[in-house]
């Protein structure tokens, strides 16, 4: 299991100093609401593919949840790599399920001077990034409606299913969003996304994740009414 998954609060703790190798992954959140006037007035930091995109939001709540995003992620990167916020580029790396190149976000490889992976998700008032040596994913997640959590049920993993199924029903949202935080972490780490079936991969719906081979996984406290987990490659030679 991971170490170190408790977040900072970007707004409320410095910015970090440079990144340095081994120290593990690191995980920040961002309170939409608190930080948004921040990330307004430090909009020049993203390009012109990213402002295309914000723009194209319709709702005003989903521009302000992508500038703060992308805004602190800029930030972060800025300050590990001790490079210019603005001038940072992203490309996207290869997909391991049919190798188009449509993978994991990544620094552009001619900006980075030590191995730096991050991954970024966002839901409701609540940012969560992540950032490790190896390929990470994060995810968060809103706990379901109990209507919501049996629809996806139904998508899980089958002993997924049978772990929920015996769970008195009014534990079952807090338990199914716990478990699809963790498969969106893991898949986002692997770079595959929901190219793979939700089916296929036991993540487990307990108070504690369960193993996942080559993976070393987590959940991350964020505030109530969410879920969150975090999933990291273990170095060649390790198995999770």
């Amino acid at each position: 299991m991971l170490t170190g998954t408790t977040p900072a609060r970007l707004g409320e703790d410095p910015l970090p100093g440079p990144w340095r190798t081994g120290q593990g992954p690191r995980l920040w959140i961002v309170p939409v609401s608190a930080y948004g006037p921040r990330a307004d007035e430090l909009r020049e930091l993203l390009d012109d593919d990213e402002r295309t995109r914000l723009q194209g939001f319709v709702r005003a709540a989903d521009r302000a949840r992508y500038r703060v995003a992308h805004v602190a992620l800029r930030q972060l990167l800025g300050a590990y790599l001790e490079r210019d916020p603005a001038q940072l580029r992203f490309v996207r790396e290869t997909c391991p399920g049919c190798g188009g190149p449509h993978g994991r976000p990544a620094v552009a490889p001619a900006l980075l001077h030590v191995p730096l992976h991050f991954s970024l998700s966002h839901s409701g008032d609540v940012v969560l990034l992540g950032f490790a040596d190896t390929a990470v994913g994060v995810d968060v997640e809103a706990v379901p409606t109990t209507q919501a959590a049996a629809e996806v049920a139904g998508a899980l993993h089958r002993t997924e299913r049978a772990e929920l199924a015996a769970l008195p029903e009014p534990a079952r949202a807090a338990a199914t969003g716990r478990c699809w935080a963790r498969k969106e972490a893991y898949l986002k780490g692997v770079g595959i996304g929901l190219g793979e079936d939700p089916s296929v991969t036991f993540v487990g719906t307990g108070r504690v994740p369960a193993a996942v081979p080559g993976w070393s996984l987590s959940d991350v406290p964020v505030p109530p009414g969410y879920a969150a987990a975090c999933a990291t490659r273990m170095p060649e030679g390790q198995d999770g």
